[in-house]
């Protein structure tokens, strides 16, 4: 009997830029870039717009910057993206008991455990309501996929994209699978894509056709394994509702590469003390304590040291990563830093902490505490761009850009038509931070706070 496609693929189209553009009227239909934008930022999310440009996650946001110049670069406003991933989080929840989230904007949920689905009519109506009910809730898009597998669901809800839903009919699967990149499938990197090209192999057929024995020999026997299991289309991974941290890390970007090996030791011990927060702030502790060093050439070199017993002492962690940066080459300058712990238990064995010189360490250096970051320097305040302001003139609205003393802020609302700009110097005291507002309407009058700005159309972002 063929297995029902009772697996759901949700994924957000373009989230964080979905969500900007969502909030900001003047930005719809335009090129949106949200991710860092120091010198070393990082592309997070790039609109549909901006994909066109060939823009896209994880690329270097001065390469973003040569591709798109006249995009919408935005400072994610993660708070935001938290809330909203909540709400859609719970629509899925509604849906199964089994329900596996990927990030904030992806999850997979088994619709048989929930009862909601049990065949390929049951399975589309739930897909179905479930879009209509996120954006309802969200005022966003998602694509759906749906199939017998996760592998198979994760490939329909690409093919869906964006603002789709597929779902692959029992049946069905070789022949879909067969003609795609061997890069389709999970586990298939840009490296093991590259050797398998050398191999002559491009598409999920010659995988096929290559046979396990192939592909033991050029992968080794699990990975060969896997892949040959999944190019027949077999993935009998299940569901997992919860997913256990495999590690806790922490890591900095610098804007100027470091070449001060005391600033570098120094930036290393305030990392660990950092990682060993969150690791006690989730109740854990690691044996495995993890250096990640990245050079001005781009070169990344990572540096482990396994203790005897699991541990969340920061005078520990500290002297690992200590004397894990001893042996690395730091010579030319340091472009990241980061330490983490993996090995995690819920549990520490204090007799193991002799290297620890004075013992236990129960108190992190205040200055340095997670919930109180350094204070901006006063003489200027600062507003990232795309995040929240509110004047007492104009009402609500959103940093478009500052510099030389003076902010750019655009008026206007989720709500409202494309809003009025104006320049302000950056201490006005009439201009202040702001919480975002709802991307759904909750009720009349809800953006009187639009204030001038809320009917003033203005071509342009």
């Amino acid at each position: 009997m063929r297995a029902a496609p009772t697996i759901l693929h949700l994924d957000m189209d373009a989230f964080f830029a979905s969500v900007e553009q969502a909030s900001k009227p003047s930005l719809r239909g335009k090129a949106v870039v949200v991710g860092g934008l120091g010198p070393r930022g990082v592309v997070a999310t790039a609109s549909y717009e901006a994909r066109i440009f060939g823009v896209h996650s994880a690329m270097p946001m001065a390469q973003a910057r040569r591709r798109a110049p006249n995009a919408a670069y935005l400072v994610p406003r993660f708070a935001l993206y938290r809330s909203i991933s909540e709400q859609v989080m719970g629509l899925l929840g509604a849906l199964s008991p089994l329900v596996e989230p990927l990030s904030l904007d992806e999850a997979f949920v088994d619709l048989e455990a929930g009862g909601t689905a049990w065949d390929e009519r049951s399975a589309r109506l739930a897909g179905a309501k479930l879009r209509a009910d996120i954006r309802a809730v969200t005022g966003l898009t998602g694509s759906v996929g749906l199939a017998a597998s996760k592998m198979l669901a994760k490939i329909a809800s690409e093919q869906a994209k964006p603002d789709g839903l597929v779902l692959i009919e029992p049946g069905t699967e070789r022949a879909l699978l067969g003609p795609l990149s061997v890069r389709t499938l999970p586990g298939v990197g840009p490296a093991t894509g590259d050797h398998l090209r050398r191999a002559g192999i491009h598409t999920v057929d010659e995988l096929a056709e290559a046979g396990e024995d192939e592909l033991v020999r050029l992968l080794g026997k699990a990975h060969g394994r896997a892949l040959f299991a999944m190019a027949l289309a077999r993935d009998e991974r299940p569901v997992v509702a919860e997913r256990e941290a495999k590690s806790v890390s922490v890591e900095d970007t610098y804007d100027v590469d470091i070449h001060d090996r005391v600033r570098v030791a120094t930036e290393v011990q305030r990392l660990a003390d950092r990682c060993v927060r969150r690791l006690r702030a989730a109740g854990l502790s690691g044996r495995t304590i993890v250096l990640k060093v990245r050079r001005y050439d781009f070169s990344t070199l990572t540096r482990s040291e396994t203790l005897r017993g699991p541990t969340d002492d920061p005078a520990v962690v500290r002297e690992a990563a200590a004397r894990l940066l001893d042996s690395v080459d730091t010579t030319g300058g340091v472009r990241l830093l980061g330490v983490g712990v993996s090995g995690l238990a819920d549990y520490t064995q204090e007799d193991l902490f002799a290297q620890a010189a004075g013992g236990r360490v129960d108190d992190l250096p205040h200055e340095e505490a997670e919930a109180a970051p350094e204070p901006e320097t006063p003489a200027e305040r600062r507003w990232p761009a795309g995040h929240d302001v509110r004047h007492a003139v104009y009402g609500h609205g959103w940093a478009q850009g500052s510099g030389l003393g003076r902010v750019t802020v655009r008026f206007e609302t989720p709500h409202s038509e494309p809003g009025r700009v104006k320049t302000f110097r950056v201490d006005d005291p009439a201009l202040q931070p702001a919480e975002p507002l709802p991307l759904v309407s909750r009720g009349p009058g809800e953006d009187e706070g639009a204030g001038a700005g809320g009917g003033m159309r203005v071509e342009g972002w």
